[in-house]
């Protein structure tokens, strides 16, 4: 299935980015899903990412963060594959998995516990950022007032 954004393209500015990756997604390969994964949203600003990586040691596994980019890759010797087996139904193969983060969000902790590796993840926006109000005054503004008093001085001069 392919996404067409044109229209949205044509009357928003600033969100290239975001229609880059909602197209690059849309054509990514819907194959590719390995290792499995959930996605959980376990308040406004934590996110939790649980992978399936049975098989895997915590050596093996490397979580990379990155400029809204998460990277989580699991490295396999080739020789743990023993001819001894009969039937391979449990998939013990390298992978890369990437994820896209939004600004602002940081990996907090990462655990692998029983097969599954959980990364918890915190948006953290700085105080600079934050929306804030603004306190409503009465009267004039200070520059208008300072320009009517020297208006007033100068009508004072001249009489």
């Amino acid at each position: 299935m392919r996404i067409d954004l044109t229209p949205y393209r044509r009357s928003t500015i600033g969100f290239d980015r975001l229609f880059d990756l909602l197209e690059a997604n849309s054509r990514a390969n819907s194959a590719e899903n390995y290792p499995p994964f959930n996605l959980e949203r376990l308040a406004d600003d934590r996110y939790r990412i649980t992978l399936a990586v049975a098989g895997f040691a915590r050596d093996e596994i490397e979580i990379t963060a990155q400029q809204n980019m998460l990277l989580v890759t699991g490295k396999k010797d080739d020789k743990a594959n023993s001819p001894n087996f009969l039937h391979v139904g449990i998939a013990n193969r390298s992978f890369e998995r990437r994820f896209e983060l939004a600004d602002f969000v940081f990996v907090e902790d990462a655990r692998l516990n029983d097969g599954l590796l959980v990364i918890d993840l915190v948006r953290e926006v700085p105080e600079a950022m934050k929306p804030k109000t603004i306190a409503i005054k009465t009267g004039q503004p200070l520059a208008a007032v300072e320009h009517h008093a020297d208006d007033k001085a100068d009508e004072a001069k001249a009489a």
